[in-house]
């Protein structure tokens, strides 16, 4: 009779497939699937999943934790919601490779465009490596799950062309030298390139992030760099939504020269925006029509938003004329504020014919609420909305929201409740998840962590499928776990399967959902964030070891480094392979 690593007993087993849920037993041994079915035999450690769901761990393609995972290897709280699997690097920014003179640049804009505190990044990041091996080989054999990194424009724009990188066109010689840095890192274990255009994304002196200054010819190059390297794949931020036709035709031209999907970032579902989306889809059509396979990230959840006026960069940045604002000093930034004329300036370039729909969308500052505060005064506004305030002071909405950010040093957390919580933008998104040519994710993990919390993505994405009746579960799972993990062409994760790496999602289908947002000051040099875990959590295996329990880490480091070529298959543009 065989002894087992583990055996997972009497479990609803969902393989993430989309097959039918079925009740069995799992055995694992030597970090895989053995056996699945009426299981014979011991274990060193059984788990009674009696009522429980048994499903492969979540896929999350869209992460930032390049510099957490340093100080908090279990990618918190993205593995307390399911996660086993992370991709990083992502949007072009990544602290790898890096020269000397270039870490003090790379931890601003790190810091500036993906909204994670300097002082923490100052405190966690050592940038003991230069080249992108060497960052790879730091985190392998410390990571609590499985992680694959991309390997970022920003980042090679600096090493090659230094302070030219911000501004600058790239000489031939400079364009040969990253594309050489560039296969040399994939050759190391790059999962693949990723990329901005995003007037979003804005480093730290507020200038545009230095992949903005790539023109096409620039991007195809590094793009068909991708195509000598097997198991890779390309990601690429084009512009704020909707796209222009160039945009669609760069994505598709990086596409053709690498021989590879491209994925962007995202598709979110709001109220009134099924015509622009239903545009875009159209015209990703096109694309496909020419043999190029682009393919959307999509939200699945609705995301409250959360900003304060200290370093909200994520949200204030797209306004005209704030990104400079935002990129102050807090001493200048809170003078500014103090001036009504600066104020003015800064509220008129908000609402400016520029700004177009940002202003609806980001500066309608009344529907924010006062979510937490930092001073005794203040205390008594919280849950309450700047527009109820403003109106008892008789005030206008954006003086009484920086009268009371002012109060608390600027610390103020203000919130926008998801706009897109109807019944519309529900029936929208699951026409969405149903689409073969979108994947789930973009979580945004380990970025904007004073900003948003869409690393529930997952938990939010089962418990609503649940409540609302949109799709079977076993649908759901599919979609979280194989699709992602095919699309970048995972070996052997994505289901539960004989053979497969045993990265095990356990929880409770009926209590499945996200706990209370909290703050956390919890990183190094004492920065916060805001946190949430998840209810009806049962375990989270990665490689076959515990490594949640509850809402517990057990402190196990069994996770992967996916390195290309040998962790991952090539996965060509039009491939049935990801879409079943």
């Amino acid at each position: 009779m065989s002894t087992f690593d583990m055996i997972i007993r009497d479990g609803d087993v969902i393989d993430g497939t989309g097959a039918a849920a079925r009740r069995a037993d799992v055995a694992i041994a030597g970090g895989k699937v053995v056996e699945i079915g009426e299981v014979e035999g011991s274990a060193h450690q059984v788990i009674d999943a009696e009522g429980l769901v048994v499903a492969p761990g979540i896929v999350d393609l869209h992460t930032h934790y390049d510099a957490q995972v340093l100080w908090d290897p279990a990618c918190t709280p993205s593995s307390l919601h399911g996660v086993t699997t992370v991709i990083s690097g992502n949007c072009g920014f990544t602290i790898a490779p890096v020269e000397p003179t270039e870490t003090d640049y790379l931890a601003r804009m790190l810091s500036h465009v993906e909204g994670i505190p300097l002082d923490a990044l100052q405190a966690g990041v050592d940038f003991r490596w230069r080249s992108f091996g060497d960052y790879l080989d730091r985190l392998d054999g410390s990571l609590g799950i499985n992680m694959g990194l991309l390997v970022g424009h920003s980042a090679l724009r600096r090493v090659v062309m230094g302070d030219a990188a911000v501004g600058g066109t790239p000489t031939a010689a400079q364009l040969l030298g990253m594309q050489a840095l560039l296969g040399r890192s994939l050759a190391a274990g790059g999962l693949g390139f990723s990329s901005s255009q995003s007037k979003t994304h804005n480093d730290g002196d507020g200038n545009p992030v230095p992949s903005r200054y790539a023109a096409p010819d620039e991007l195809v190059a590094l793009a068909s760099v991708v195509g000598e390297h097997p198991g890779t794949t390309l990601e690429f931020i084009p512009g704020v939504t909707p796209f222009t036709d160039e945009s669609y035709d760069l994505m598709a031209d990086m596409c053709l020269a690498a021989e590879r999907p491209l994925n962007w970032n995202v598709i979110s579902v709001a109220p009134g925006r099924r015509a622009m989306i239903e545009g875009m889809l159209a015209s990703h059509e096109r694309v496909w029509a020419k043999g190029a396979e682009i393919v959307p990230l999509t939200m699945p959840s609705s995301p409250t938003l959360f900003i304060n006026l200290k370093n909200g960069y994520a949200l204030l940045d797209p306004l005209p004329g704030w990104s400079s604002f935002m990129a102050l000093p807090l001493d200048e930034k809170t003078r500014m504020l103090s001036d009504p004329a600066e104020r003015n300036r800064l509220n008129d370039l908000a609402h400016s014919p520029e700004a177009g729909m940002l202003a609806d969308a980001i500066a309608d500052w009344a529907v924010y609420t006062v979510n937490e505060t930092f001073t005794p005064a203040n205390k008594q506004f919280e849950g309450r909305t700047v527009g109820e305030i403003a109106a008892e002071r008789g005030q206008d909405p954006f003086d009484c929201m920086v009268e009371i950010a002012l109060a608390d040093e600027l610390r103020t957390v203000f919130c926008i409740r998801g706009r897109d919580d109807d019944d519309e933008s529900w029936e929208m998104r699951r026409e969405l998840w149903s689409n073969p040519r979108l994947v789930i994710g973009a979580s945004d993990a380990g970025a904007h962590l004073d900003t948003v919390v869409t690393f529930t993505y997952a938990t939010n994405m089962i418990a609503n499928a649940r409540d609302r009746g949109l799709l079977p579960l076993e649908e759901v799972m599919r979609l979280l776990t194989d699709v992602p993990a095919r699309f970048y062409g995972l070996r052997g994760r994505g289901r539960l399967a004989k053979g497969y790496q045993a990265d095990v999602y356990i929880f409770d289908r009926e209590r499945i959902a996200c706990g209370p947002i909290t703050w956390r000051e919890d990183m190094p040099a004492g920065a916060g964030r805001l946190y949430a875990e998840a209810e009806g959590v049962a375990h989270l295996l990665v490689n076959g070891v515990e490594v949640v329990r509850g809402q517990e880490l057990t402190g196990a480091l069994p996770g992967s480094l996916l390195r290309s070529g040998r962790d991952t298959e090539t996965v060509a543009p039009g491939s049935r392979l990801w879409r079943g």
